[in-house]
């Protein structure tokens, strides 16, 4: 079996390549490079294009008759640049989306896994969701991901083509082995910030205190993106067993962090502890939620196995080799 993967050179389709790979299903990559890494593609079937190019889409199909589903996780990502640009958001998350269903439903292809984000929930008062809550999307990110899956809804309901919806959490960490992780060297998320702050000496900054959390900090659920790869490993195995209930899974630990605990956790790994400072919220941020459905492990048999403490752990060891696997380790 071999599974076509939209942004398969980037942190996290190149993340389930490996899993699929680990699992004896063969990626086919497909991706634009604007922002995933040629290095990532490297030793995998590797078609260098854009998902809207309806003439690259069929010369993979043509050359791959053995792909059976793909896995969408082509897209843009910064909340704050989609706030800057959302042109250029819904351009790259929406337009595009659109142009490769067609393209996909043209070639024959019924089954496609999109990654979508838990960024599209409107959290109840106790910060959690499950995949029945109400959507209330908060920046434009958000909204190109709620847009994709309501227009991915109205063409599988009269097309021949059935869509997975997995809302992501929050993915921190790096492939176990070291294979890729995050490529960008300043991130935004928390996360990525705390690394910065530790690499330069300098504070780290909690962007919002004010929310009505337990401790005004934001909160989120940080998944390891080893555990979302192997949920999508799942999801590919059992796909046409999941219909109708299964359109919308969410991935997640079903454990809320706040951005204190996750810098008081990385505190505790590190050798010397990063300064903790207050600061404003950013453009589009939230106060954040995590899951409290079990639809994942009772449909996919999957559950998060990774801690937080060795999701920073990986994170961490990842930064570290970062720039002696990327060529251009300046991007």
């Amino acid at each position: 079996m071999s599974v076509l993967i939209s942004g398969g050179a980037g942190f996290i389709g190149s993340t389930v390549a490996s899993a699929c790979l680990d699992a004896g299903i063969e990626p086919v990559i497909l991706d634009n490079l604007v922002t995933g890494r040629r290095e990532f593609a490297e030793g995998r079937a590797f078609y260098e294009g854009d998902i809207s190019d309806g003439a690259l889409i069929d010369k993979v199909f043509a050359e791959r008759r053995d792909i059976e589903a793909v896995i969408h996780c082509a897209a843009l990502i910064v909340v704050p640049d989609s706030v800057a640009d959302p042109v250029r958001y819904y351009r790259a998350n929406v337009a595009k989306s659109l142009e490769f269903v067609d393209h996909l439903l043209r070639n024959g292809c019924g089954r496609m896994v999109f990654s979508s984000s838990a960024s599209i929930y409107r959290a109840g008062a106790d910060h959690t969701v499950d995949e029945r809550s109400p959507l209330d999307p908060q920046s434009p990110y958000a909204r190109t991901k709620a847009m994709c899956e309501a227009m991915f809804a109205d063409i599988a309901a009269t097309q021949p083509l059935k869509v997975l919806s997995l809302r992501y959490f929050n993915p921190i960490g790096a492939d176990p082995d070291m294979r890729t992780g995050l490529q960008l060297r300043r991130p935004s998320h928390a996360l990525g910030k705390l690394i910065e702050a530790y690499e330069e000496g300098a504070p780290f900054q909690i962007t919002g205190t004010d929310y009505a959390t337990r401790d005004g900090s934001g909160i989120r659920d940080y998944v390891h993106v080893w555990d979302l790869a192997e949920a999508h490993v799942e999801a590919l195995r059992r796909f046409d067993g999941l219909f109708p209930e299964g359109a919308v899974i969410n991935l997640g630990t079903g454990t809320g962090t706040t951005v204190r605990e996750l810098a008081d956790a990385f505190n505790r790994v590190v050798d010397r502890p990063v300064e903790v400072v207050e600061a404003e919220r950013r453009p589009g941020d939230v106060a954040g939620a995590y899951p409290r459905s079990d639809l994942a492990e009772r449909l996919l048999g999957w559950r998060a196995r990774y801690s937080l403490e060795e999701g920073i752990r990986h994170s961490l060891a990842w930064a570290e080799l970062r720039d002696s696997r990327l060529r251009d380790a300046t991007r």
